[in-house]
């Protein structure tokens, strides 16, 4: 069957960049032939392009709704649904287009966008078990966005009273990105929060080993401690660790642990 003549006008429109034009002619291809589902994907995308969410939501829903189509088409017009969603800003609505694209051809990219979700509503144990999948399913490694959603989870506990879960989510994340600054840094900080600064100490010594690099981050807190535990060999290591990366940060540290700063 051939297509109408409007189609191959809003093709023309659209290339032209004339994207209002270019809607009023698939309008009318559509409603010359309503069964032809080509027309329905491009007026979608190009209502969703334009902003016009609700009018590309109802195109979507129509596609949805007709018997005729293939699973590809219909996964398809699943995932235009779901992108429309999520624009709008309708983030249960998209949440829930998206999960139901799981094992199509959209899996992963679906995936991706739910953990994009997860990321926005601070959801972090949701964030971790997608994360997960992603990486099972072959996506590539994601140890360190794992490890920082298990940090912020921590955070979580802290802040509500709960800090034995928030020293199992550290210890998760430490387990999952060995070499990440983050999960260390936290993990000093709980100790030491706690009243356990040989302990912070221990984590930082263990930054300062895996990450050299981010140990700014603790240099000064990491002396003061040092000088109340009275950890003799923290000038040395801070020493050592300042003729290989020297830093502003690393220099007030050893200057606050010299024999003459201390009298």
């Amino acid at each position: 069957q051939e297509s109408p003549k409007a189609y191959y006008q809003g093709l023309n429109l659209l290339l032209n960049e004339q994207h209002d034009k270019a809607i009023d002619a698939f309008i009318a291809a559509v409603q010359e032939d309503p069964d032809t589902s080509e027309l329905h994907f491009a007026l979608g995308n190009l209502f969703r392009r334009r902003g016009e969410y609700e009018r590309a939501v109802r195109v979507h829903q129509h596609l949805l709704g007709r018997a005729d189509l293939s699973k590809q088409e219909r996964d398809a017009a699943q995932h235009g649904l779901a992108q429309d969603y999520m624009k709008a800003g309708l983030f249960d609505r998209a949440e829930d287009a998206y999960r139901a694209l799981a094992g199509t051809s959209f899996d992963t990219e679906a995936r991706r966008a739910l953990l994009d979700l997860h990321e926005r509503s601070r959801d972090w144990r949701a964030a971790v078990e997608v994360a997960a999948q992603l990486e099972q399913s072959g996506s590539g490694s994601f140890a360190s966005r794992i490890a920082h959603y298990r940090c912020e989870l921590a955070l979580e506990a802290d802040a509500t009273g709960r800090p034995a879960d928030a020293e199992a989510e550290l210890a998760r994340a430490r387990d999952t990105a060995p070499g990440d600054a983050r999960p260390l840094v936290l993990s000093g900080e709980h100790a030491a929060a706690r009243g356990d600064a040989l302990a912070a100490l221990r984590w930082w010594n263990m930054l300062m080993a895996v990450r050299p690099a981010a140990f700014n981050l603790v240099a000064r807190r990491y002396a003061t401690l040092a000088r109340g535990a009275g950890d003799d060999g923290a000038l040395a290591r801070l020493q050592a660790l300042y003729e290989q990366l020297p830093t502003l940060d690393l220099l007030e540290a050893i200057a606050s642990l010299a024999p003459d700063a201390q009298s």
